[in-house]
């Protein structure tokens, strides 16, 4: 896990593990890190290096405090919910943002192969272009200071780790049948224009984890935690309370 030196806080503060999505950098959370640095000990699990969701929870579980909060994003939602299977005593509240907990449908798969093929083929930063308008909401296309945080986390991530998240994605499976044994306090939270991971995923998730809280963010697509920080945060700032 990795976190700029300046940004970590003093020891004894209570430890909160951010994962990013696919494609994403530290940066996915640079509103919240700012904003909860002074309070929790904040780390940003790796998620570029393995070749499966299961290889990624075990490098987070392996490097992570024995106990600790959890938060992810997309991908990062997928993540959470793997070391959700593998090791749920060590987690104490869980954050599942813009994700869901059901394997990818036929055409989410098609769409992966197509991204894949672009990156393989030397047109990585036409990527951008198609992910684009699915990533946030319509009335933000033309904020040119998001899109840049986007496409700068993006050559960050590179053909090479885009392509073996994308894989690592496309062979996850299902956790629907695993989000009923969750007991830890549970956010769930998700724009209200999320293309990606639209708002019913997340509504059946909160169906199905007893307890859990579900959020809906106004005017937002699948970027939530860039898109409409201080509703996250303000999210955020619950969940750890609870």
């Amino acid at each position: 896990m990795t976190l700029p030196a300046s940004s970590r806080p003093a020891a004894g503060r209570p430890p909160l593990v951010l994962v990013p999505g696919l494609n994403c950098t530290a940066a996915l959370f640079g509103p919240q890190v700012e904003a909860f640095a002074g309070r929790c000990d904040i780390s940003i699990a790796d998620h570029q290096r393995d070749e499966t969701i299961a290889d990624i929870a075990r490098r987070l579980l392996a490097t992570a405090p024995p106990r600790f909060a959890l938060a992810g994003l997309s991908m990062g939602g997928y993540v959470a919910l793997e070391v959700m299977r593998q090791a749920p005593q060590r987690v104490e509240r869980l954050a599942l943002i813009d994700t869901r907990a059901s394997s990818d449908a036929p055409e989410d798969t098609e769409v992966r192969q197509v991204a894949i093929r672009f990156a393989e083929t030397g047109r990585f930063d036409d990527i951008h272009g198609i992910l684009w308008p699915r990533l946030v909401h319509l009335g933000r296309l033309g904020d040119a200071v998001l899109e840049t945080v986007v496409r700068t986390m993006a050559d960050k991530t590179g053909p090479a780790r885009f392509i073996r998240q994308q894989k690592a994605v496309m062979a996850r499976p299902s956790y629907e049948a695993g989000l009923a044994a969750i007991r830890c306090p549970t956010l769930i939270l998700v724009g209200d224009a999320d293309a990606i991971t639209p708002r019913f995923m997340s509504e059946d998730m909160a169906d199905a984890i007893a307890g859990s809280r579900l959020v809906v963010v106004p005017d937002c697509g699948h970027l939530s935690t860039l898109e409409q920080p201080a509703a996250v945060n303000a999210a955020l700032e619950a969940w750890l309370g609870a």
